[in-house]
């Protein structure tokens, strides 16, 4: 099915806009990820040493569910943004380097602490997203979307 001049504007839009909020998310994710203390516990508790849960961990403690949720959200953002055969493997290996990265980095900054539950979220939020990114990619391509 071929896309019309009006259909193609459309979605190269759609994809500007989406990558536009990838680059906002990815510079709000970095500011909290390094930020010495928690900013939600901040505005929330009144407390910078408590961290808000959105759900329970999984796997017996073993899993952060917050740090899958935001992942799952950035990754797919990131995913839909360079969908692109060229860039594909690329935003693949930043997601990748960028959650084990901000984690590690709290092994340095005051107030923070690095976890293991934490890296663990972030990488299976990305490997979440990225099967759901194949799954919706190999349906449409089968017509299926």
């Amino acid at each position: 099915m071929k896309m019309n001049n009006n259909s193609k504007f459309r979605s190269k839009k759609i994809t500007n806009f989406v990558k536009f909020i990838f680059h906002i998310s990815n510079i709000t994710l970095i500011i909290f990820y390094l930020y010495p203390g928690s900013i939600f516990g901040c505005f929330i508790y009144n407390d910078c040493g408590i961290q808000p849960q959105l759900t329970g961990n999984f796997l017996n403690n073993m899993i952060s569910s917050n740090h899958i949720y935001v992942f799952i959200i950035i990754s797919f953002l990131g995913f839909i943004s360079y969908s692109k055969k060229t860039t594909f493997k690329y935003i693949i290996t930043y997601l990748f380097f960028i959650s084990v990265f901000l984690e590690l980095m709290h092994i340095v900054i005051p107030e923070r602490g690095f976890e293991i539950q934490d890296l663990t979220g972030n990488i299976v939020g990305v490997v979440i997203s990225l099967i759901i990114f194949l799954i919706f990619k190999q349906r449409k391509k089968n017509g299926f979307i």
